[in-house]
């Protein structure tokens, strides 16, 4: 939709070195089909800046998201992966009360089919921040903070693998905090990992269906070790996890530099 702005954003690597570029599409892992352009995120983001802040801001956005409809109504690929990583990026830039902002992210998140677009813009979503945490910005009151996990709680509840990843990513980038934590933990703890659908066949992933909300909980399962061990492990323990949920968080955690020397269980 808006393949004319970002072509000249192109990475040269992506697209003059085959090897490059096939090393870029791997990481990143495209649904069947799905295009992806080679733009580095930086550019994504100054891209999103420009866009949230000019006159066609709204009528853009509403452009993605009757692509998204239009595309899903005849089980498609809609818009390309950088597309949809700037529509987010957008929303995360507006200016917009929160349940205005809820309410545009309702639209969005039902398009996010790949961890690149759900963990980008899930970690730029500087809005969430809490007030006492935010730094030369407003932040959310507590108030609005109860609104957002309550929002984010109808994503834990949804059967599709990237809703359910986008609050988990949000919960550990804004809500992995002492008065949170057992919240969060009670959210991983009601997943039924088996009947959760991924867009994905089954040869496109290496791991077991659906492998990104199983490494997303690993990874916010080894970030919550980093700062609460003890209280992660005593819920590790003695919870009812996948065996293979467990086993990608102790991966994690032995990767990570801030956990490696921490025992996760």
């Amino acid at each position: 939709m808006i393949e004319d702005i970002l072509t000249p954003y192109i990475s040269v690597r992506f697209a003059s070195e085959e090897k490059y570029r096939l090393g870029h599409i791997r990481v990143i892992n495209p649904l069947p089909g799905q295009k992806v352009l080679g733009l580095h995120i930086p550019d994504m983001k100054k891209i999103a800046a420009g866009l949230a802040a000019s006159g066609e801001c709204l009528s853009i956005i509403r452009g993605f998201e009757n692509v998204r409809i239009e595309c899903r109504d005849f089980n498609e690929p809609s818009l390309c992966i950088e597309e949809k990583i700037i529509w987010g990026l957008m929303l995360d830039r507006l200016k917009v009360p929160l349940e205005t902002r809820l309410e545009m992210f309702g639209r969005f998140v039902p398009a996010i089919d790949n961890w690149a677009v759900c963990d980008t813009v899930c970690c730029d979503a500087k809005w969430a921040v809490a007030k006492k945490n935010a730094t030369g910005r407003t932040g959310l009151s507590g108030q609005e903070r109860e609104r957002l996990w309550k929002w984010l709680g109808r994503y834990y509840c949804s059967d599709r693998e990237f809703e359910v990843r986008f609050a988990i990513i949000m919960s550990m980038c804004y809500f992995l905090e002492g008065e949170w934590l057992s919240c969060i933990f009670d959210a991983i703890e009601s997943l039924d990992f088996d009947s959760i659908k991924s867009d994905y066949p089954d040869t496109a992933v290496k791991g077991q269906s659906p492998y990104y909300l199983r490494m997303g909980a690993a990874w916010l399962l080894a970030t919550a070790l980093a700062k609460y061990p003890e209280e992660t492990r005593r819920f590790i323990n003695g919870s009812k996890l996948p065996e293979n949920v467990i086993r990608l968080y102790v991966r994690k955690a032995r990767e990570s530099f801030r956990t490696r020397n921490t025992p996760p269980l």
